[in-house]
């Protein structure tokens, strides 16, 4: 299935981005807040048909977890002030997002296909771009961004596998303890019952 959807993926990316930026008003922000959503969201799917959707959703709690801590750990620091005022800018959310769902996809569904992995890359710097343009965020703010969206989407995905997988043997010993002390008491009770 995967490769099926890699042969169309150009087709895909291209009306994926299409669609985001057309739906609905059309603005500047508009555009970035659909594509941030959208790019994710794809990756998703695209990791569910890989059998991946628990370990994407894992690695984008963190991706949003990090990047929320970030903000706040920064307080007023010059580095996280936004060029329109206030604080919380460092680094852009939106292009957390986006960079993260682009590298899934990249990775995924459109990993026999680079045209449609540039569509992508480009919709995801595209957001980026926007946030710039309505002053939410000044250009290290979402460099930052992307780096984190990415490195985060890809230098983890070993590491996250890893931990993924002991906590899920660790999960599965406990399972098979709490079964087997369920049958040692249904056992027991069957025994005082006779």
């Amino acid at each position: 299935m995967i490769r099926r959807i890699a042969n169309r993926g150009l087709a895909w990316a291209l009306v994926l981005v299409l669609v985001s930026m057309v739906a609905g008003r059309w603005s500047t922000e508009a555009v970035g807040d659909r594509l941030q959503v959208t790019l994710p969201l794809a990756g998703f799917g695209c990791a569910i048909a890989g059998g991946q959707g628990v370990r994407y959703t894992g690695r984008f709690l963190l991706t949003t977890v990090s990047y929320r801590a970030s903000k706040h750990g920064l307080g007023e620091a010059q580095l996280n002030a936004r060029p329109n005022g206030g604080f919380e800018g460092f680094p852009s959310g939106h292009t957390t997002a986006a960079a993260f769902g682009a590298a899934g996809l990249a990775r995924t569904c459109l990993s026999a296909n680079p045209p449609a992995q540039a569509v992508v890359g480009l919709a995801a710097g595209l957001v980026g771009g926007t946030r710039i343009d309505v002053g939410a965020h000044n250009v290290w703010q979402v460099l930052a961004g992307a780096i984190w969206g990415w490195v985060l989407q890809v230098a983890t995905l070993t590491a996250f596998d890893n931990w993924f997988r002991r906590v899920a043997a660790a999960m599965g010993r406990g399972m098979l303890r709490a079964v087997r002390a369920v049958r040692d008491g249904a056992e027991a009770l069957g025994r005082l019952i006779r």
